[in-house]
């Protein structure tokens, strides 16, 4: 796992790579375990205002639970694992910056279940998804049948998952999986077109989207409206109340308000 911090324009980006390519970045207990240790330093990092979550290794995403170090596990270690996986995904749910998680290939089994994880989901034109679990006669076991149900609803997950059905960006983007699609019809030439990065891209420039506005402002809409997806509508209403509350006292607040009267873009800085 690495961390690059973006400078200049996109200061305030952090790009979180999975970088495990002998393995196709299977999750592996070493990968879960760098992947918890990176997001205890991205949540301390009030500098950062957006991740992006992509893959260095072309053609994949992540390929989902590494099935040789699994085939050696007992069945109390494979409980063990999946305690650990399962808390290192509600980690990266519950970072206070948005997530982004750029899809340029394979999210298979739990690659998809961690993709599930972030706030939105950028698809390249050589993205795969798929809960392929009950192939092999186990059942997705990371999160994914409650967080795709909450995304796209009961129907439409029971028949991903009865058929360990895989698809491509465009299924996903009409069932509401992915938030955008590159198409290679935008792609200038066929070396772009066969670009890794392209879904990576494009999360950039969605990430881009989301930096100049108000990092609190932001970070509390993520907790209201993730509260919201299971509160009856009084609690999430209250919810909402309590997070504007805690923008109302800050500096970027009373900046936005000058910037709108003085009709320049606001410079806010998280205070």
């Amino acid at each position: 796992v690495v961390l690059i911090r973006h400078s200049g324009r996109d200061s305030g980006i952090l790009t979180l790579s999975l970088n495990r390519p002998k393995a196709r970045n299977a999750l592996s207990r070493s990968l879960v375990a760098d992947l918890r240790h990176a997001l205890d330093k991205i949540r301390a990092d009030s500098d950062t205002r957006v991740v992006v979550l992509r893959s260095t290794v072309p053609g994949v995403f992540c390929a989902g639970a590494d099935l040789k170090e699994r085939a050696t596990m007992s069945p109390s270690d494979v409980q063990r694992f999946l305690h650990n996986l399962k808390s290192a995904f509600a980690e990266l749910e519950s970072l206070p910056q948005p997530t982004i998680a750029a899809l340029d290939g394979a999210a298979l089994g739990g690659g998809f279940e961690l993709s599930l994880c972030c706030d939105l989901r950028i698809a390249g034109p050589r993205a795969v998804l798929g809960l392929p679990e009950t192939s092999l006669a186990i059942i997705p076991g990371a999160g994914g049948t409650l967080r795709l149900t909450k995304l796209i609803g009961p129907s439409q997950t029971k028949a991903l998952v009865y058929t360990a059905r895989r698809f491509g960006p465009y299924p996903a983007m009409s069932m509401g999986i992915v938030n955008d699609v590159v198409d290679a019809a935008e792609c200038m030439d066929e070396k772009s077109i066969l670009d890794h990065a392209l879904g990576y891209e494009r999360a950039l420039e969605w990430a881009r989207e989301i930096l100049p506005n108000g990092p609190i402002a932001v970070r509390m809409a993520k907790r209201a409206i993730n509260h919201a997806s299971t509160a009856d509508p009084a609690s999430g209403l209250d919810i909402e109340q309590l997070c504007y509350a805690h923008v109302i006292p800050t500096e970027d607040r009373l900046e936005g308000l000058r910037a709108f009267k003085e009709k320049r873009k606001p410079v806010y800085k998280g205070c």
